[in-house]
């Protein structure tokens, strides 16, 4: 039976969710990448990344100078418009310019007037802080949007080989974009934090293989009693996953009679790039695939294949590159034995990288964790250590997620938000939505989403009582958590007094950390969305209830009102019908408001019509 449930006072559970987290000052973690950025947070004992605009937890590391300044993918979908668009500025961080002067770079390199490099961007110019701050800029903002509140301290990853002058040139970055740096760490440290290699009892040494789209570096690190020490580290900064591009992109010209590489316009390269990378991202899960650019010329379309063993003979030269770093840094680290090998880096997806990995390790590579991510997410968890949100969690001892039930429309209802410490007791009271109804059906619900569909079912209950007119029948919902973790879920008929009880053993609290990680990573992704789609589905649900109530008015009093309040009356009622009609939240919710204030005037004639009779009826008794 579908549910007609109706809370007498309604209830956001995003409200919920923000009014639980934590006081205690934020300390974002940030990956500051050559290619890509991310950001995160501890929330409530859980490090999560945060989903920009474009709802992606990774941001390209671009920024363009074109009139106003952009950063993300929105900056790299300029390039090639002749405009101002830099990219892999982390390269230059603290560099002096006689140090790189000679570098094809996406713009002119300059030289100021302490010998430090500057990048031209038209009439002006601006330092690799200056871009990386923009970087950091949006990363905070993303933080700030996603969390509703603000935030001032960061964790940020550098590589381990980065020296001291790259290293405070990364700290004031964070400063020039509004950040207290509270910690500079090394991307290997961050990833081993990802991995959860701080938890390992014995001393150990693992070797983290970063092949990021920009760079490559391998390290090797010792850990003992959670204490991280960087023992050796290599790599070379202008190999990565855009040299896999370019070989693609050298390809694809090499079987096009009207391409050469080197004399394309760079619009053009850039867009054959492009669809090299996305054919690059197709093969490292499919046997072939496809590269495919219509008018590329008005005179050329672009439609070739490519299988994942060409591929691999195709990239070979280049990812071997990778081996006499790795080779160098066991010798550097003087040692022939390791505990693990960890893979960072969206270029370590390839199965021919991780297979390559194995050979030089002799070992198969530790592959748990998303590889774009856990640099992030090491730093997400430092940032957490040291502001005191991250701590061991005893999952019996709070509610790992809400729980709530399903209410009319197919809202999600909390009635026990998140990390409530159990035992612990709440309610609530709930009307019939549907006049003569006999029964509800109680669905009981825990998840962190708006809607009820997004949330799991744990279980249900159906509810009988006398048919009364809607909005007659009260049924009282109480949930109860006893310190054994068993959810009692009580529902009473207000009217008779009868009770129904459904008991839900540990499922209420004896949920995986990743379930709940996982739960919760998508309420903060989808939390915008989740919430425009209840503010659009309470104020349809008003609007049904509404324009009945307006017609059925109007049929009674229409002769007695005023015709301009008849007019307002008929046209905030058209343009709420309308507004059903499409799907936008707050144009619904400002129609259906109007109408509303429209009608008081209505209302009270209806009021007064109402004494009026019930006044005679009494006279004539």
């Amino acid at each position: 039976m579908k549910i007609s449930l109706f809370l007498l006072v309604y209830f956001s559970g995003i409200s919920a969710y923000l009014s639980c987290m934590a006081t205690q000052d934020d300390i974002i973690g940030i990956d500051l990448g050559t290619t890509n950025s991310a950001v995160g947070v501890v929330e409530s004992g859980f490090p999560i990344l945060l989903a920009n605009s474009d709802g992606q937890r990774i941001t390209p590391s671009a920024v363009s100078y074109d009139n106003d300044v952009i950063v993300g993918a929105a900056a790299l979908r300029q390039r090639g418009a002749g405009g101002s668009v830099i990219t892999s500025a982390k390269r230059y961080m603290g560099s002096r310019y006689a140090e790189v002067k000679d570098d094809d770079f996406c713009v002119p390199l300059i030289e100021d007037d302490q010998g430090n490099v500057r990048f031209q961007v038209g009439e002006n110019s601006v330092s690799p802080e200056d871009v990386n701050a923009e970087i950091l800029k949006h990363l905070k903002s993303v933080a700030e949007t996603q969390l509703g509140r603000n935030v001032s301290k960061a964790i940020i990853t550098v590589p381990a080989y980065f020296n001291d002058a790259q290293r405070t040139a990364t700290k004031r970055a964070g400063e020039l974009a509004g950040l207290e740096v509270v910690r500079i760490i090394s991307e290997p440290t961050a990833a081993a934090l990802a991995y959860g290699l701080d938890k390992l009892e014995e001393s150990s040494r693992v070797a983290v293989y970063d092949y990021g789209g920009g760079t490559f570096d391998v390290s090797v690190l010792e850990i003992k009693e959670g204490v991280f020490q960087v023992l050796a580290t290599t790599g070379d900064t202008r190999l990565g996953g855009d040299n896999l591009d370019e070989t693609l992109a050298r390809w694809c010209c090499d079987q096009l009679d009207e391409l050469n590489y080197d004399t394309l316009e760079i619009s053009e390269r850039q867009r054959l790039l492009d669809a090299a990378r996305t054919l690059k991202e197709k093969l490292t899960s499919s046997d072939s695939a496809e590269l495919q650019i219509p008018f590329f010329r008005p005179d050329l379309n672009i439609d070739l294949s490519l299988t994942t063993e060409q591929f691999n003979k195709l990239i070979h030269t280049e990812i071997s590159k990778t081996v006499r770093y790795c080779k160098q840094v066991l010798f550097d680290a003087d040692i022939t034995h390791l505990d693990k090998v960890i893979l960072v880096g969206g270029s370590t997806r390839i199965p021919a990288v991780r297979e390559l990995v194995g050979k030089v390790f002799g070992m198969e590579p530790d592959t748990s964790q998303h590889p774009d991510e856990a640099v992030a997410l090491g730093a997400v968890i430092q940032g957490g250590m040291l502001s005191g949100a991250l701590r061991e969690m005893v999952l019996l001892d709070v509610t790992p997620l809400s729980l709530g039930i399903e209410t009319l429309g197919g809202l999600m209802n909390v009635i026990i938000p998140r990390n409530t410490t159990i035992p612990c007791k709440a309610g609530e009271l709930f009307t019939n939505a549907v006049a003569n109804q006999e029964s509800m059906c109680v669905r009981v619900l825990q998840g962190e989403r708006e809607m009820a569909r997004d949330n799991w079912e744990l279980g249900r209950v159906e509810v009988s009582f006398s048919p009364a007119n809607k909005g007659q029948a009260r049924v009282g919902v109480q949930f109860a958590i006893d310190e054994n973790g068993i959810l009692e879920v009580l529902t009473r008929d207000t009217q008779t007094g009868e009770d129904t009880i459904l008991e839900i053993n540990s499922a209420a609290v004896d949920v995986t950390d990743e379930a709940v990680e996982k739960m919760v990573t998508e309420s903060v992704d989808y939390a915008f969305d989740d919430m425009a789609e209840r503010v659009f589905t309470e104020a349809k649900l008003k609007a049904e209830e509404l324009l009945p109530a307006v017609d059925a008015g109007l049929a009674q009093v229409a002769d007695e009102m005023d015709p301009a309040d008849l007019t307002e009356i008929k046209s905030a009622a058209e343009a709420v019908r309308s507004a059903l009609k499409q799907d936008d939240a707050n144009t619904l919710k400002s129609a259906v408001q109007k109408l509303d204030k429209s009608t008081e005037h209505m209302a009270a004639i209806l009021v007064e019509k109402a004494m009026e009779a019930a006044l005679m009826r009494k006279l004539e008794s």
